[in-house]
């Protein structure tokens, strides 16, 4: 059956060309940092707990030895073909493709459809890339290789701090906020409870950097025993507008660096905090109409 294996197999082999890439071009640091990314993805199943562990240690030593170069510049080619039809490759083969593999439950693990889609969509659209706007085979890795040059450590921060948010939730960090919540909220409210579910998905974003760290811990201390079980709230909704509501956190806060501080480097913006400014007037309102969503969906 055709699941996350398929998803693994398929980035191991970018980041391990992206490796190669680098060794080539003599950036070693960088060549050491996605070798070891890709080292992860094939090997991560089989190395154990303290295996992947030193691979994690590894990676910060990498990244903190200040030896990663940024990606080299380049003029960009006058552009050819298509662009915008092969921009929506991706998102329109994973769409479909979760629509058509959850119809086949003995070849995709439905549980896993949507990133066996995204998967084989990146595919779908290197391939297009390559006949139709007739560049080398390995062009679209290279640029590949070179976005992760540009953006360095902050790349994989998602997964560092959504494992961050598993840990807390392990540890019972929900637990203890649950309490405290419940103490605060006053009995029978449901509109406190939202407030509580949705500004706390929005502030532990803004400390942790990313909403799916924060979700575990939320979802576990008001989201389930409240709204759901509490007040009978439909958990789909509930989860989902959660979810909004962290990323409304996601655009104020430093924190998340692959959105709001890289972008920043990349245009060469005179404030480092410039993204930040410019989105906090959306993220406010947005917040606020997300947490009346919340209320309304479970009252």
């Amino acid at each position: 059956m055709i699941g996350l294996n398929f998803v693994y197999l398929v980035a191991g082999c970018f980041f391990a060309a992206a490796a190669v890439l680098g060794f080539v071009d003599r950036r070693w640091a960088n060549g050491a940092f996605h070798a070891l990314l890709a080292l992860s993805f094939f090997a991560g199943d089989w190395i154990g707990d303290v295996g992947n562990g030193v691979l994690v240690l590894a990676l910060v030593a990498v990244a903190t030895s200040g030896r990663m170069r940024r990606g080299e510049t380049v003029e960009p080619a006058a552009p050819r073909g298509p662009l915008l039809a092969l921009a929506l490759v991706i998102p329109v083969a994973a769409l479909g493709g979760t629509l058509l593999f959850k119809q086949l439950p003995t070849v995709v693990d439905p549980a896993q459809a949507t990133l066996v889609a995204l998967a084989a969509g990146a595919l779908l659209a290197l391939v297009l890339c390559h006949l139709i706007l007739k560049t080398p085979p390995l062009e679209g890795v290279r640029a590949g290789r070179r976005l992760l040059d540009e953006i360095g450590w902050a790349a994989i921060m998602p997964q560092l701090l959504a494992s961050l948010g598993a840990i807390f939730a392990v540890a019972g960090v929900g637990t203890v906020v649950g309490g405290l919540a419940g103490a605060a909220i006053p009995a029978g409210s449901v509109f406190g409870a939202a407030l509580a579910y949705g500004l706390g998905m929005a502030l532990f974003t803004i400390v942790m950097g990313n909403a799916f760290a924060a979700f575990p811990v939320m979802i576990s201390a008001i989201g389930l025993p409240l709204l759901v079980r509490g007040y009978g709230g439909d958990p789909a909704p509930v989860a989902a507008l959660g979810m909004l509501a962290g990323f409304c956190g996601t655009l104020l806060t430093p924190m998340a660096a692959n959105f709001n501080i890289v972008p920043a480097a990349l245009l060469e913006l005179k404030d480092r905090y410039g993204v930040i400014r410019a989105q906090a007037a959306t993220a406010v309102p947005l917040l606020a109409f997300n947490i009346l969503l919340i209320w309304w969906v479970v009252r």
